[in-house]
């Protein structure tokens, strides 16, 4: 089963209410795979990952680049399907329904931490 954490700002401000850890190979491949679309709510941390594609995928997703301290080093919004993304020095990368990195108020520089549901 997979692990579920909740993601917030350092200052308490929460980012995913569910958030999927994808901490192995299988789940980092599997990753968003087979889904119709991702509810407000919840996202999906690979890592490690400093990349991803939506190869195969059915809706856009905002992907979150972090560093190892989960401090948000970019972020892609509403990435479409059949697209890569990026990030040098990136060592996580978080997934979550388009248009959810801003309406969060999710930006560059703000500290993540992950806490038990």
């Amino acid at each position: 089963m997979a692990k579920q954490r909740e993601l917030r700002l350092t200052d308490g401000r929460v980012v995913c209410e569910r958030c999927t850890l994808a901490d192995h190979a299988l789940s980092r491949l599997r990753g968003l795979l087979g889904r119709d679309s991702l509810p407000a709510g919840e996202g999906i941390l690979l890592r490690p990952a400093g990349s991803v594609h939506t190869a195969f995928m059915r809706f856009p997703i905002d992907v979150v680049f972090l560093d190892r301290e989960l401090t948000v080093t970019a972020v892609v919004p509403e990435l479409r399907p059949w697209r890569t993304a990026a990030r040098r020095g990136a060592k996580s990368v978080l997934e979550l329904p388009a248009g959810e990195a801003a309406r969060r108020g999710l930006g560059v520089g703000d500290r993540l931490e992950l806490a038990a549901v």
